[in-house]
């Protein structure tokens, strides 16, 4: 305490067990900002700089200031550093995110000095961005005017029906921009556009009451004089919040953030906008309408719950929830679902936020129920409260909360993670940075004070005593009804676009063609010199795997012998190749009932409760593998995937097979409501994530792996779902007797394969504990491989789904004269997806996301995010091929390209992952060592190489299909359209 290393003080140190760690809390003397060193043996190091960046209104000035201050600042004077970095660093996180009161900016590596390239570029971006100098990266990222079907060719709104156009003779005057597009998308998104209401709702004095991601009625408000003026006043390192992470040379990198400190200037600007409290308010109940389909229509009932501060009441939220909401058979779901008021139910906790808050959210809810809503949840909770939660319920939520902080698998780099957390307390208190990092000892003292009725009173407090609460009820409307909102912000356009003169035409035209002459302008060479970068020689030995063995067990086993901390990992996969096409879809079905109805042992709610408290997690799903080499050939199986503690290894054997070998059908009524849910679930995903959607059906037409893939999750699954449930009276009989069937064709010892992750003794356990898991040969009748899917048929398709954005997929398969290795078809993949595409289609088309693949298989494969056309972007797709066939980047390019992409093949992942990779390049049929050929590839890849990938794209345009995503207006054109 009180120590000074390279201009900073160190004002606390805090030990972390949980992390196995310490953290040093520190001030930059020169400009009071605050670091931490989160301090762990952990090689995938990071770092991350935070503001705190509460909005004043709906504009997104601060979504757009996280995109536009990585293109470009004072020191590396490229346009698109950001992307410069993906593609020639070692990271293995490169992001930027805005928060409802926060921008983050982290990055992760593995390699020091890419560490370290990042920082610096980061840095630089946030406290010297271009911005102040090139006034075009805020219309490119924020918001600009076009012309549509002018000289510049835009696509902007008009290119998806021009909800805000204005004919100005054969143009229209739109909207464009990347923020404005982005977020078109996003409030498309039925639940985020009732979760915007409820926060408007719940905090109309404070900043939580505006969109920070920026509404677009109201980008197009905001000004660059007050964009810059906001970067200004909350960019300043006094608001700041830097952490470190994992093992790091702490003298050398203080070093280096302080010099960076240091140098810093700041700017003659005023104060950053104040994080306020709101005071408890209890507004009558809100009627929204949104022009969505009628499987929509939702109520949300939301609970403030006091302060980040009180960490522990925010945990003990979780794990209440969990076990009032956590399943359809808790308590509290329970009675809703029961109860008839929607087609599903489910709560949620925002915990980073100054005042946390927890949503009840009806979900395809019925006509009426919100009048009845609210009162159904306080009369449950109030009966849960003075008559007690079932204990078993709520030591098995504490148990399944333990295991997941336990486990702390997010999907990315740990030291991300925990930056993240730690901002949960430390953006409020100065005094409270590591609140959120800690967890064991709430943990214990709510086990503790189990049996005192401690979970009851936080019921209690967090509903029933409430003071701060709202209701919002969104009603699905058609396009014609969805209410005057959009009919006056089409009408103020086109009151604009009315009177513009000739010379203001003219400057339209002018300001586009000026942007896009920057956005296609090549950076300088000087300039990119400037970025710091790796070369090949940077580049470390290949980390060394542990390959599965084959464990000598009573099935067959592929055993992996990782660290784990004493948590066990089993998966397995039951080979559905004896079965018929026909089969698929109730396959499917399958994965949705297994785990959620009655077994011979015990009722839906029993297990429920025996799964979470003896499990990590359990879960039943799909997967289909094919062949590098044969697109025809499909491997589909069932996978029944489930994690507990060591202690808990015998269950890990049990429960699985209980479920799977003795689950009954009989409850129909509780089938049609698990299936009920999964369709409108299903529906949401498709406006959501179309972009991945779209490539899966795009891939059917080409892979019969992937037509598999369909047929039990994909779009012929939803169709095949929705005609059963409109069906159910007639089918539902037949359907069990199906199931019933199917589960015994299925669930037999005859080609299982089965996955184990944990340490040797556990392994014994295992198998100790459950013999052959209840698992039978199929017997002699049983065909072989039997499963025949046709020959996958080449079309262009439309999915209609309520969205104000497309999702462009295009493809095509193997060319013939395609002789380029897979690992430099991994670099193209690069220099086409981050160069071509983010220029073309993101830059300058204003696409939020874009990207290529080539598969392994050799499909050729392009996609879009949140696109506002189709057109253009098919053109801009076509001409790829071209683009790459002339590529002549310098060596440093090449490098860089090589570079970032080893380090995607390199990453580390947690042994779960690992397990789960290494599982499917032996159902694919791998061979030993074909990783490590594809690394080579990598590093062996040549210009000429990505020259000859170019002129193997060069028939997409005559070979290709394509699926788009989006609504009607924009698909009106595709012979086959399918409507979701």
């Amino acid at each position: 305490m009180g120590t000074r290393h390279a201009g900073f003080t160190v004002t606390g140190v805090e030990p972390l067990a949980e992390l196995e760690g310490t953290a040093y809390v520190l001030r930059h003397d020169g400009t009071g900002a605050r670091l931490m060193w989160i301090a762990t043996a952990d090689t995938n190091r990071s770092f991350s700089i935070a503001f705190k960046t509460p909005p004043a209104d709906d504009t997104g000035v601060f979504h757009i200031l996280e995109h536009s201050v990585l293109c470009g600042s004072d020191r590396f004077p490229v346009k698109e550093p950001f992307v410069s970095l993906i593609k020639t660093s070692m990271q293995t996180f490169l992001n930027a995110l805005t928060f409802p009161d926060k921008t983050m900016y982290p990055v992760a590596s593995t390699n020091v000095q890419d560490l370290e390239n990042l920082m610096d570029v980061y840095l630089d971006a946030v406290l010297h961005p271009a911005i102040y100098r090139r006034p075009r990266i805020f219309e490119q990222e924020g918001w600009h005017l076009e012309l549509a079907g002018g000289a510049e060719g835009g696509q902007g709104d008009a290119a998806v029906g021009g909800e805000q156009g204005g004919a100005i003779g054969r143009e229209r005057l739109v909207y464009n921009g990347v923020v404005y597009n982005e977020m078109k998308g996003a409030l498309s998104d039925p639940d985020e556009v009732l979760m915007e209401a409820l926060m408007r709702q719940l905090f109309p004095r404070s900043a939580y009451g505006f969109e920070s991601g920026g509404d677009p009625r109201s980008i197009p408000d905001l000004s660059y004089e007050d964009f810059l003026d906001t970067h200004a006043r909350h960019y300043d390192l006094a608001n700041s919040y830097t952490i470190l992470y994992g093992d790091l040379d702490i003298e050398r990198e203080l070093a280096f953030v302080g010099a960076r400190f240091d140098a810093a200037t700041p700017r003659a600007a005023g104060a950053p906008n104040p994080l306020r409290m709101q005071e408890p308010v209890a507004p009558a109940p809100l009627t929204i309408t949104m022009a969505t389909t009628p499987d929509n229509a939702s109520v949300g009932v939301a609970y403030v719950l006091g302060t980040a501060a009180d960490r522990e009441l925010v945990l003990a939220t979780s794990v209440l929830i969990d076990a009032l909401c956590g399943s359809n058979e808790a308590p509290l779901k329970r009675a809703v679902l029961d109860a008839g008021l929607a087609d599903d139910f489910r709560a949620i906790l925002m915990d980073s936020l100054l005042q946390p808050l927890v949503v009840f959210e009806l979900k395809g809810a019925r006509k009426g129920a919100a009048a009845a809503f609210q009162p159904l949840l306080e009369k449950v909770c109030r009966e849960l409260a003075e008559g007690g939660i079932e204990r078993g319920r709520l030591v098995a939520s504490l148990a399944q909360t333990e295991f997941e902080l336990r486990e702390g698998d997010w999907g990315y780099p740990d030291g991300v993670a925990r930056s993240i957390l730690a901002m949960a307390s430390w953006l409020y208190d100065d005094e409270r940075p590591v609140d959120y990092l800690r967890y064991q000892d709430a943990i214990d003292a709510m086990r503790a004070r189990l049996d005192e009725g401690y979970f009851e009173g936080v019921l209690r407090g967090l509903v029933l005593e409430s003071r701060h609460h709202a209701q919002v009820e969104l009603v699905p409307v058609d396009d014609e009804s969805a209410g005057d909102d959009a009919r006056r912000r089409e009408a103020r356009l086109a009151e604009r676009a009315a009177r513009l003169g000739s010379d203001e035409r003219r400057a339209i035209h002018d300001e586009v063609a000026a942007l896009r002459a920057e956005q296609e302008a090549p950076d300088r060479p000087e300039d990119l010199a400037k970025l710091p970068r790796l070369g090949i020689k940077d580049i470390a030995d290949a980390p060394r795997e542990t390959p599965p063995e084959q464990a000598d067990a009573p099935l067959p086993c592929l055993y992996h012998d990782l660290a784990t901390h004493r948590i066990d990992y089993v998966y397995h996969y039951f080979d559905l190749r004896r079965l018929e096409a026909a089969d698929l879809p109730y396959v499917g079905l399958l994965t949705e009932l297994l785990g959620n109805l009655d077994t011979a042992s015990h009722t839906a709610s029993e297990l429920d409760t025996l799964v979470e408290e003896k499990l990590g997690s359990f879960s039943v799903f799909t997967d289909s593998y094919g062949r590098d080499d044969d697109p025809l050939c499909a491997r589909p199986v069932l996978t029944v995937a489930a994690s507990a503690l060591s202690e808990n290894v015998g269950s890990l054997a049990s429960l699985p097979a209980e479920i799977w070998g003795t689950t009954s059908f009989a409850d129909t009524g509780r089938i049609f409501e698990q299936l009920q849910q999964r369709r409108v679930a299903l529906g949401q995903y498709f406006a959501s994530s179309g972009h991945s959607a779209a490539l899966a059906r795009l891939s059917t037409h080409f892979s019969n792996a992937a037509k598999a893939t369909d047929l039990m999750g994909g779009v012929s699954y939803y169709l095949f779902l929705k005609d059963l449930l409109e069906a159910w009276d007639e089918r539902k009989d037949a359907l069990r007797e199906r199931l019933e069937g199917l589960s015994r064709r299925v669930f037999t010892s005859d080609e299982v394969v089965v996955s184990f992750t944990g340490p040797r003794e556990d392994l014994e356990a295992f198998w100790a504990a459950g013999g052959a898991l209840g698992l039978a040969p199929a017997g002699k009748s049983a065909a072989r491989h039997r499963l025949d899917l046709g020959k996958p048929r080449q079309e262009d398709e439309a999915v209609v789904i309520p969205a104000n954005v497309c999702f462009v997929a295009a493809g095509a398969p193997r060319a013939s004269h395609d002789a380029v290795s897979l690992g430099a078809w991994q670099v193209a993949d690069r220099a086409l997806s981050f160069d071509y595409l983010w220029n073309k289609v993101r830059v300058k088309g204003g696409a939020y996301g874009v990207g290529f693949r080539r598969t392994t298989s050799g499909l050729r494969q392009f996609w879009s995010f949140r696109d506002p056309g189709v057109t253009d972007t098919l053109a801009r797709y076509d001409a790829a091929g071209d683009w790459l066939a002339s590529w002549d980047g310098s060596t440093e390019e090449l490098e860089g390209y090589v570079v970032s992409c080893v380090a995607g093949h390199d990453g580390p992942l947690k042994p779960r992952r690992l397990a789960r990779r290494q599982d499917g390049e032996h159902l694919m049929g791998r061979p030993a060592g074909w990783r490590d050929r594809i690394r080579a590839q990598i590093l062996a890849t040549r210009a000429a190489d990505l020259r000859d990938a170019g002129r193997a794209l060069s028939d997409l345009k005559d070979s290709r299909s394509v699926c788009v995503f989006g609504p009607q207006e924009a698909v009106g054109t595709f012979a086959r359209r399918t409507v979701i």
